[in-house]
């Protein structure tokens, strides 16, 4: 296994680690079908942008014969070691061996599927009245969608989508095997559905990918030509999404990303995913327009591609539950409340995602809207939902005269297109757009609500770990803090008064007291509190830290926390995706113990909890510990207060921690195996509910004299 010298595991291999227990969750019998199916589906997408991102940026890099790249994210160091050469070799190993083990897993799927009465059909398995609906069908649904496009007729290869899958067609006579045209069409999954219910005998559920609907239509299609022979294969390609913004200042930002959003739909290849039983020829005929070698990832693969569509299975087919949880409740501070806000500025709340309801923020921010003492709303938006609540209580806040600020943060990656149509929405509006800093991007999640009650300004609002996305919320596990702490408040409205004018406030974000900023002061206090543990260790006093974070790839942090596992600090850490630490090592006193969730959720929340002498620190934060984070970012990592909070917090975690279910060991070797202890089975993700829901105390009614509990 690659590592940059020998110090951690290098960052794209733990990534497929990560992407490997994904795959895992598919393997899992004990994981309702139309779960694994959809597992099947986001490894599938993460695997697309993987190759979008981190193997673009690595063939950038031999592209430029650097050992090291530069950019606005500033410099990253590679070691002969680990070049990325080298790494792009791992890489298609690790790819093709994980490629293999889908389709293994795809198959078992597929035979589960058949004892539930549910069959996916292709073109050659259709009954009399099946190949009567699949042709009615694509007369009226799908003809209009495809356009084929006659390769020997074309001087270059046609313009190819990221994202989409293609058919490549062979037209040949049954008697003159050699005389053979090519063609290519795009499966239309934009206008159509991927999957078609077909007519089924009572109890059984057949299903028709939208590509076999093509491929049953093919003499139908070609007609013209007078072939009888015709088989079609599906191939897909990945390209570059970087998009490379200059400091040009004379060319606005929104014109550099819509420039680079045009240069990505025609970025260069870098992975070629296809059918097997392509034709030779064809397949040849692809790959040298491509400018594709052997040695560039080629995945061969089965007749089905883009597995990312499969996250949407029909569910109406499936007679078992998909998910084993409830339905998000409302928080018990909350519960009864007329209204949201006349809680939150009396206490803190602290809201756990997605067991506990997003209305609670949209509530607050609706509330804010008509409530006429209300003055002023700033917020911080990075992804948000296509039909976005938030966005509408923003616009209903600017229409009753408030002032409105946002925060949009149109880099966000994937999201840019998006975020400018929300921007002119806004704008139009009447909202005040912010678009961030240059060189930064602004992942922050903040909101400050100002209002003006008998001469006295009062300000309330909250610190998330995660989007304003309602439609995420549901299945992205993560913490916001409603609050109207006086000096959480005065450092949200720093941060705001320093992206209104960045280069004139510099020195704003130096003046923020209670939270920890990101690119200020968020790494030096991390580093002090490590500190901190470590000398208590070597007192021999109580010393632990406990990290929970998406992605751990900072190496000076990294090498921070080896120090404190040589002293003997105590180190929990529950990392759900990139993990580059070593856990194990014969130096350290006390081994790392490091974790990892994969479950329904997805594990998204960041908090940092240290011991701190038995005053421990707690926050809930929006960054990773990764070089990106932590230094070219605005990012914001927010203490706990409240007592009770901070408890709570810290048993959710510690549920986390004593998962034996669906936890998996961080080892150096990227074993991915299962945590395995001895007596109560635990899967966090359910007892977390269950504990949230154990806080909810019953409410009481009195109807005729008698009380009732309800």
């Amino acid at each position: 296994m690659l590592s940059n010298k020998g110090k951690t595991i290098v960052r794209d291999i733990s990534w497929l680690s990560f992407n490997g227990r994904v795959l895992q969750e598919a393997n899992d019998p004990s994981v309702p079908l139309q779960e694994r199916i959809k597992f099947l589906g986001i490894f599938s997408n993460n695997m697309d942008e993987f190759f979008r991102v981190r193997v673009a940026t690595l063939k950038r890099m031999i592209e430029v014969g650097q050992k090291s790249v530069t950019g606005h994210k500033g410099k990253v160091k590679m070691h002969l070691e680990d070049s990325p050469g080298r790494i792009l070799e791992e890489i298609q190993m690790i790819v093709l061996q994980q490629q293999n083990e889908f389709n293994r897993i795809w198959n078992i799927i597929l035979e589960e599927m058949k004892k539930q009465k549910i069959f996916l059909l292709n073109e050659t398995q259709l009954n009399k009245e099946q190949k009567a609906f699949v042709y009615a069908y694509f007369e009226e649904v799908v003809r209009s969608g495809v356009i084929p496009l006659m390769l020997e007729s074309l001087p270059d290869l046609p313009y190819l989508r990221d994202k989409s899958i293609y058919l490549g067609v062979v037209m040949s006579h049954l008697d003159n095997a050699y005389d053979k045209k090519y063609a290519l069409i795009e499966v239309p999954t934009k206008t159509a559905p991927r999957f078609v219910l077909l007519p089924s005998k009572p109890g059984e559920h057949n299903i028709i990918l939208l590509e076999d609907i093509v491929r049953f239509c093919l003499p139908q299609i070609f007609s013209y030509f007078g072939f009888d022979s015709f088989s079609a294969h599906i191939f897909k390609v990945t390209k570059d999404a970087e998009i490379d913004i200059d400091n040009d200042i004379a060319t606005s930002l929104i014109s550099q990303i819509e420039k680079g959003l045009k240069a990505r739909r025609k970025g260069k290849p870098v992975r070629f995913v296809y059918d097997k039983e392509m034709d030779a020829g064809l397949l040849e005929y692809l790959m040298r327009r491509l400018h594709l070698g052997r040695r560039d990832n080629l995945i061969p693969g089965g007749r089905i591609h883009n597995f990312r569509h499969f996250m949407d299975f029909p569910s109406s087919v499936f007679t078992e539950k998909g998910t084993h949880h409830p339905k998000p409740f409302v928080h018990p501070a909350l519960q009864g409340a007329r209204r949201v806000t006349d809680i939150v500025t009396q206490q803190d709340v602290l809201l756990h995602f997605p067991y506990q309801s997003f209305d609670a923020i949209i509530d607050l921010l609706r509330e804010a809207a008509m409530d006429p003492a209300v003055v002023q709303i700033k917020i911080t938006c990075y992804r948000l939902a296509s039909n976005s609540k938030i966005i509408n209580a923003l616009i209903n806040a600017v229409r009753n005269r408030k002032q409105v600020t946002v925060m949009l943060e149109v880099r966000a990656r994937f999201d840019e297109e998006a975020n400018l149509e929300w921007k002119e929405i806004l704008e139009e509006e009447g909202v005040k757009v912010l678009l961030g800093v240059p060189d930064m991007k602004v992942h922050a999640k903040l909101c400050v609500i100002k209002k003006k009650v008998n001469n006295r300004i009062i300000q309330y609002g909250f610190v998330s770990t995660g989007n304003l996305n309602e439609k995420t919320s549901r299945f992205y596990g993560d913490h916001c803090l409603l609050t109207a702490n006086r000096s959480i408040m005065a450092d949200i409205n720093r941060i705001f008064h320093y992206l209104e004018q960045p280069a004139l406030r510099a020195a704003t974000l130096k003046e923020i007291k209670t939270l920890l900023v990101c690119p200020t002061s968020l790494r030096r206090e991390v580093e002090k509190n490590i500190d901190r543990e470590i000398k208590l260790a070597k007192e021999h006093k109580k010393a632990s830290i406990t990290v929970k974070l998406n992605s751990l790839s900072d190496e000076i942090l990294i090498n921070k926390l080896y120090d404190a596992a040589k002293a003997g600090v105590e180190i929990n850490m529950i990392i759900r995706g990139i993990y580059c630490a070593y856990s194990e090592s014969k130096k350290y006193k006390k081994q790392i113990r490091a974790i990892s969730i994969i479950d329904e959720y997805l594990e998204h929340s960041r908090v940092l909890i240290f011991h701190n002498a038995g005053k421990e620190k707690v926050y809930i934060s929006s960054a990773d510990w990764m070089v990106r984070n932590l230094d070219h970012r605005i990012e914001a990592a927010c203490p706990i207060l409240d007592d009770s909070i901070r408890q709570e917090l810290k048993e959710v975690l510690d549920i986390q921690l004593s998962d034996n279910v669906k936890a998996r060991i961080l080892d150096n070797e990227l074993s991915n195996a299962y945590v395995q202890t001895k007596g109560k089975k635990i899967r966090s993700q359910i007892e977390i509910g269950n504990y949230l829901q154990s806080k909810i105390k019953p409410t009481t009614i009195e109807t005729g004299g008698d009380r009732h509990r309800k």
